[in-house]
């Protein structure tokens, strides 16, 4: 076999290879580039869309009071605990009262001394006012006898010096009973005042609620400010949620809110807005938002993590389409929907929109049927070939 031949065969099976290879890229290309894209229905449909701002926080009491004592002492007695109910001057705490009741015996006897010391300066005083009144009628008739010569004027003078110190012995009465009566004032405030002491012994719940926390026990000494335990007031229980100031113009009191709580994310409970922040965290470019709850887990605690879903806008009856189903190209919205087989794109016009659907104001209907990719790594282009799966 000669030479030529040989190498004539060789350059066959060489171009037979590579126009195999050749085959197999394209047939690769063709089968990625053009060959149908398995991809999911999803048929467009009529239906409520509500627009919400969602704000994270927690479980707060509106009214709420720290339990704490106006004097010093130590505990005798705590009547209630956490999680019992208590109702406004119900007696939550006792403070050992001994040491106080005697002091309040005491102002007591002092009270009742200083007034016995007035009805002895009282008596002094009658005692005064007829030595005065005896002067006064012997001078008198001293005076009266003195113009007949009757009497000498040394008499009509000790007669007139006895007047003198009677009258004082008055003012000097009427003094000492203005003193003790001020003695008496004095003894009834000093009484007063330890029977204050002693009713601080006892302290009553300010208002009903619930006993959240319980923080000393028995024989703990408290002071002034010690906390003793928390009490809450049922009558308004929030969610006060940090919301982003951008959604500040959408939000208004009275909107209705969804609260879920983080211990069951699968139920909301309906809540209202009451009222909104006027300061806005520097930092973190939030507001507080205080909503409502009008409904509450059976088991719930202050201070709970909770989001919070205001429902800001509300539409009835209109094209909705779930929101991961839109498409942006080229700065447009769309979606894909299939014609003859391919892939088709469809600029649409959005609406309302919330965290899983969005309205769909012009260029979808209902019966029409959007299309996206089965497998993720696909990519879905105008005119692609597909097969619904």
């Amino acid at each position: 076999m000669s030479k030529r031949w040989v190498k004539a065969r060789r350059f066959g099976w060489r171009l037979f290879q590579l126009v195999l290879l050749a085959a197999v890229i394209g047939g690769a290309v063709y089968w990625m580039k053009f060959s149908p894209i398995p991809v999911a229905e999803h048929p467009v449909e009529r239906g409520r869309i509500v627009s919400e701002v969602m704000g994270t926080g927690t479980l707060e009491a509106r009214v709420e009071a720290t339990i704490s004592p106006k004097i010093s002492g130590r505990i005798k007695r705590v009547l209630s605990d956490q999680g019992e109910r208590v109702v406004e001057d119900d007696l939550l705490v006792e403070l050992d009262d001994e040491e106080l009741q005697q002091q309040v015996a005491i102002a007591d006897a002092n009270v009742a001394a200083s007034r016995a010391a007035i009805a002895r300066l009282m008596a002094d005083k009658d005692r005064a006012t007829a030595a005065y009144t005896q002067a006064k009628s012997s001078h008198d008739r001293n005076e009266k006898l003195a113009v007949q010569s009757a009497v000498s004027q040394d008499e009509l003078d000790r007669s007139s010096e006895a007047l003198a110190v009677a009258l004082t012995g008055i003012s000097r009465a009427e003094a000492a009973i203005m003193e003790g009566q001020k003695e008496l004032v004095a003894a009834e405030k000093t009484l007063d005042y330890h029977r204050a002491r002693l009713e601080d012994c006892h302290i009553h719940a300010p208002f009903d609620g619930m006993i959240v926390s319980r923080n000393r026990e028995l024989g703990d000494v408290v002071v002034p400010g010690t906390s003793i335990m928390r009490l809450i007031s049922l009558d308004q229980i929030w969610v006060s949620a940090w919301v982003d100031e951008t959604e500040m113009a959408k939000l208004d009191a009275e909107q209705p809110a969804r609260i879920v709580f983080r211990s069951d994310p699968s139920q909301a409970y309906t809540g209202k807005v009451v009222r909104l922040g006027i300061e806005t965290d520097r930092e973190t470019r939030e507001f507080i938002v205080d909503i409502d709850a009008l409904e509450l887990p059976k088991n719930w605690a202050v201070g709970q993590r909770a989001d919070a879903y205001i429902e800001v806008a509300r539409k009835d009856d209109v094209v909705r389409l779930l929101g991961d189903l839109i498409v942006n190209r080229d700065g447009h919205t769309g979606v894909f929907i299939v014609v003859n087989h391919r892939a088709v794109w469809r600029p649409v016009m959005i609406g309302l929109r919330n965290r899983n659907a969005v309205e769909v104001v012009d260029g979808l209907q209902p019966g029409d049927v959007v299309i996206t990719p089965t497998n993720r790594s696909d990519v879905l282009n105008h005119g692609r070939k597909v097969v619904s799966q």
